[in-house]
């Protein structure tokens, strides 16, 4: 069974993850580093991960599995799902081109240095 991972740290769209996840039977894993009110009602799963840059990025990467789905706006994060062979969604629930994430990956050091 296909699970949703929300990277929840800056999930502006949880609201319509648990609508979509309830109405298709899917079950929903919110990970940040601090607690987060879900609704428990709908089954929706919280994991508070230790506080540190990229913990709850890893701890998803290492959970997803193939056929899995995870929500977010980081790119990095969404490269190594897509790696794994589960789906990304941007946070604002649009599709994301593989080309194009790898595009942003690559120039995001070099914006990094530009500033």
């Amino acid at each position: 069974m296909s699970e949703i991972f929300v990277d929840g740290d800056a999930c502006p769209v949880k609201d319509e993850v648990y609508a979509v996840a309830a109405r298709l039977g899917l079950a929903v894993v919110v990970v940040a580093n601090q607690r987060i009110n879900v609704p428990r009602d709908l089954g929706v799963e919280m994991v508070v991960v230790e506080d540190g840059p990229d913990v709850a990025d890893d701890w998803i990467a290492d959970e997803i599995r193939a056929g899995d789905i995870v929500i977010t706006a980081d790119i990095p994060l969404a490269a190594r799902c897509l790696a794994a062979a589960a789906g990304a969604r941007h946070a604002t629930a649009h599709a994301a081109a593989r080309q194009r994430r790898r595009w942003r990956r690559e120039r995001r050091p070099w914006r990094e240095h530009a500033r």
